[in-house]
């Protein structure tokens, strides 16, 4: 098979699995606290068994911080933990979410974790109690964090009625239906806590 044809076979298959369309319509959503915009809500609509891609990614330990800080994942993503910092670090995660403990590991070491089901971690690093971090892992392809300005698009999302879920720290989740036909914007709001 030549170079062309191969790469026309594999560009078909990748379409044919993709589950963000070219003529799905974006859904636009805008995430209020207390009446403000607020950041780092992560939104998604619920699309279990939709295929999607499980990349593996990093979640760096640099200046005795987790980077990022909040890290949203499609369920079956595996995450790397390297530590790029001059100490040793114990990543773990004891409750909800996946829980696992990393142990004691040296400067330019890394450790990995494979996330295989839906649900919020929350980490830790056992050596230094101010290191905090957030993997959600979600079941689809369609989710989105909010920036500072409280707006985030989901994009491709398959139009009609859709089940949709927020989440966002020391909060209630919200959860509800939205019609999506590429004109609309999801409203979304908490009280103060």
């Amino acid at each position: 098979m030549s170079i062309g044809r191969a790469f026309a076979a594999v560009a078909c298959l990748l379409a044919s699995v993709s589950p963000l369309r070219a003529d799905a319509p974006n859904l636009n959503v805008r995430v209020l606290v207390s009446g403000k915009p607020a950041a780092d809500v992560v939104v998604w609509i619920e699309a279990p068994g939709a295929p999607r891609p499980i990349p593996t990614v990093t979640l760096d330990q640099r200046n005795l911080r987790f980077d990022p800080g909040l890290l949203v994942i499609p369920v079956g993503t595996t995450v790397r933990f390297p530590n790029n910092d001059r100490v040793l670090h114990n990543v773990f995660s004891f409750k909800d979410g996946k829980r696992f403990d990393l142990g004691l590991y040296p400067v330019g070491m890394t450790r990995e974790v494979l996330f295989d089901r839906a649900g919020v971690s929350r980490l830790f690093c056992n050596i230094h109690p101010g290191m905090a971090a957030y993997i959600v892992v979600v079941d689809s392809p369609h989710y989105a964090v909010s920036d500072h300005e409280g707006r985030l698009v989901l994009a491709g999302v398959p139009a009609g009625p859709q089940r949709y879920h927020a989440w966002r720290p020391g909060a209630a989740d919200v959860t509800g239906t939205v019609v999506v036909d590429g004109t609309s914007t999801l409203e979304l709001t908490w009280p103060a806590r």
